[in-house]
């Protein structure tokens, strides 16, 4: 027979597993700095919601790369998978006044795109790891840090 204590050891075990799970799944960082999390809407719904927000905000978007478009033009299948391309000067130079290399990685993007079991994914550089790549000085601290929260509640936001 299981005492009491064992069983509430085995109870406790079993949610935290299941919360440490839950987060990964929400919102992960890999070590190349990518961010990735789960969407509740289909790629276009997901990345309308996206481009409809940060339009709100008077951030400019600058292109939308529909790549299973593209792959369809040359009869090859790929899953439903975009591009979301966008970004603000007043943002972004301040961080190339620093370094101008970060200027390979802005303006920001954001990819939505459908895995085989058909579920939907947002996934975005994180700000933070394109400073410490670029080796942004200091001063660019509180301007990444900004640009890191606003595109995470941007991207949540999209995701529902």
């Amino acid at each position: 027979m299981i005492d009491r204590r064992n069983a509430l050891k085995c109870l406790t075990a079993i949610l935290i597993a299941n919360l440490v799970k839950a987060k990964a799944e929400a919102s992960t960082m890999s070590e190349d700095g990518l961010v990735t999390l789960a969407s509740k809407f289909s790629v276009k719904e997901t990345l309308d919601r996206l481009e409809t927000d940060l339009k709100a905000k008077d951030i400019t978007v600058f292109a939308r790369i529909d790549h299973a478009a593209g792959a369809a033009s040359v009869a090859m299948p790929l899953r439903p998978t975009e591009v979301l391309i966008f970004g603000n000067p007043k943002a972004g130079t301040p961080l190339m006044q620093s370094h101008q290399t970060i200027g390979i990685d802005l303006p920001l993007k954001v990819l939505g795109w459908q895995d085989a079991e058909g579920k939907v994914w947002l996934t975005y550089n994180d700000p933070s790891w394109l400073a410490r790549r670029h080796r942004l000085g200091p001063d660019t601290d509180a301007s990444v840090n900004g640009l890191a929260t606003a595109l995470a509640n941007l991207a949540k936001a999209a995701a529902g």
